[in-house]
């Protein structure tokens, strides 16, 4: 598959990302292209260095440098996975120490903060997308207004319904957990065909979750998640369908963040993109929390 399945990814994750250059082959140059010993500016051949190298060097020094491990991805300034879980790492941090703000407010302020962390979010996310180059401060302000906006709709679902919060962490790491193995053992890839069906799906949520909200801002619809519980099919709530369709989606999602990643390291993308690859998880396990949180506020005011 193509690099940037995501749409996080798509156009700007690795845009303008060129592969780093490659650690130099000529013997006796150190990582700057310089022979050793040699003052910056001051050219040699090649081949005379390397024959001038070659004479004064013992037969033990040529066998060391023989034998010396060819720089990694680290070395030549590439992508690594280990970057990108450091930095997804830091970003989901700062999203929980967003979260824990809200738990130490009252419960207005805390629902202001939500509205003000869920429109600040929305446009950093927007930037974030666009923008060619990653920023990280601009990354880790956007993981720092989606903890207000969670943390403030964790406190207010989890006070009708306790213990909702807890239980959408638990499924969001266990979605991931799942996503992860199933896509390190192969069997779930992002092929061209259910890219297709994604992208259909997607377009299918994008006009529900928008009709839903129109209604719901107008008052033509008076519960709280508007079409998702005033709609039943075979006495279920439109909400549960609608909801385990959006935790697939997203999940897939996490499959196409896996696949772009993975491309992004086999490709030698600079290591600055990884702020990318750490956003694009970011914001589709931010997704997946929502998602899950939803659904089971929906089933507990089912029963």
């Amino acid at each position: 598959m193509a690099l940037g399945g995501n749409p996080i990814f798509n156009g700007k994750n690795f845009r303008g990302a060129t592969q780093a250059p490659p650690v130099p082959q000529a013997f006796g140059q150190n990582h700057y292209g310089q022979a050793p010993g040699r003052a910056p500016g001051q050219v040699i051949d090649a081949q005379g260095g390397w024959m001038a190298q070659q004479q004064n060097m013992t037969q033990d020094q040529l066998q060391q440098m023989y034998n010396r491990p060819a720089a990694g991805p680290a070395e030549t300034g590439r992508m690594t996975y280990d970057d990108v879980i450091v930095k997804t790492a830091v970003c989901l941090g700062v999203v929980m120490a967003g979260a824990a703000v809200t738990l130490f407010v009252g419960l207005s302020l805390a629902g202001m903060l939500m509205i003000v962390g869920a429109l600040g979010g929305f446009v950093l996310g927007l930037v974030n997308s666009f923008k060619k180059q990653p920023s990280p401060a601009l990354i880790l302000a956007y993981a720092g207004l989606e903890g207000l906006f969670l943390g403030g709709l964790t406190r207010i679902l989890d006070g009708f319904y306790p213990g909702v919060g807890l239980q959408a962490v638990i499924g969001t790491l266990s979605v991931f957990g799942v996503t992860l193995l199933l896509f390190k053992s192969g069997k779930v890839r992002a092929t061209p065909k259910a890219m297709r069906f994604f992208m259909i799906a997607m377009i299918g949520y994008a006009v529900f979750a928008l009709v839903n909200m129109v209604l719901v801002w107008t008052g033509a619809v008076k519960t709280p998640f508007g079409l998702s519980t005033s709609v039943e099919i075979f006495g279920i709530p439109l909400g549960v369908f609608i909801g385990i369709l959006a935790i697939g989606l997203a999940a897939f999602s996490l499959i196409m963040d896996f696949t772009s990643i993975e491309a992004g390291v086999r490709s030698g993308a600079p290591e600055r993109f990884s702020w990318t690859a750490a956003f694009g998880l970011t914001v589709t396990l931010v997704w997946l929390y929502v998602e899950i949180i939803r659904l089971l506020a929906i089933l507990r005011g089912d029963d």
